[in-house]
């Protein structure tokens, strides 16, 4: 029980920038995000096949068809993204993901703000019930994500292109490097981690699995830190293929 005093907090120091820090980055991405989704343009550079992840898989029929590698099949209204396929998918994982539950709670619900700092709302009825009790889907969207990751793979490595063939520039660079994170981040997750090893009761029974488990838990420190990078290779690479789409500035070529 609090004990009874009249001060919200006797806590001196800036408890309150990590939450606004939070606050300013995951509103900022979110606001870039829906912009680039609902532009419909500057998706695709047909001379090095660049495709931003933005608009991967391109199902829709407004599409480019050399964009749309698995088909279009919904109609071209400007309320339906491109990626209408993954986005969904992507926004789950991301919004039931045990970092990112923390980062939103305190910064956006301020459920609390910070230790020692009195939650924001007066009653709290846990994630069983509507809309919270879709956190608990976090183990299924991770199938969904990994799906996906591969998608995002398959889009980097059709990238190596040029109008003369195997091409290679900075564009093929940062696909390639948001691909990695992405993967590094997916398989962090705690879902990972669990599916990995979680129901094992003799690890010296499945030596690969264990060695998998080991390896996932060393990423899995690092998740909150791969969250955040992972906007970050997110919104660069999709900011640089609109910029060479656009025909701001050329793509930086090392090979053809």
């Amino acid at each position: 029980m609090r004990a009874a005093i009249a001060a919200k907090t006797l806590r001196t120091d800036r408890w309150w920038l990590a939450p606004l820090i939070t606050v300013i980055g995951l509103g900022g991405w979110v606001a870039y995000a829906t912009v680039r989704v609902f532009m419909h343009d500057f998706y695709w550079v047909e001379q090095y096949h660049y495709l931003t992840p933005f608009y991967s898989p391109c199902i829709t029929d407004r599409c480019i068809p050399e964009a749309a590698h698995f088909g279009t099949y919904l109609p071209g209204w400007w309320i339906i993204p491109e990626a209408a396929f993954s986005l969904p998918f992507l926004l789950l994982f991301r919004l039931t993901c045990y970092y990112y539950r923390k980062a939103y709670y305190r910064a956006f619900w301020m459920s609390p703000p910070a230790c020692a700092v009195p939650d924001g709302h007066k009653t709290y009825s846990g994630e069983t019930r509507f809309p919270l009790i879709f956190q608990n889907a976090h183990r299924y969207a991770f199938y969904a994500a990994a799906i996906i990751s591969v998608i995002n793979t398959y889009d980097a490595i059709l990238a190596f292109h040029s109008p003369e063939g195997f091409g290679f520039g900075l564009g093929n660079v940062i696909l390639v490097g948001n691909v990695v994170m992405l993967w590094a981040y997916t398989i962090s997750c705690h879902s990972c981690r669990h599916i990995a090893g979680g129901r094992l009761k003799h690890f010296s029974k499945h030596p690969m699995r264990y060695r998998f488990w080991t390896f996932v838990s060393k990423l899995n420190v690092r998740h909150m830190q791969l969250a955040w990078i992972t906007l970050g290779t997110l919104a660069l690479t999709d900011f640089y293929i609109m910029a060479v789409s656009a025909g701001w500035f050329s793509d930086l070529r090392f090979i053809n």
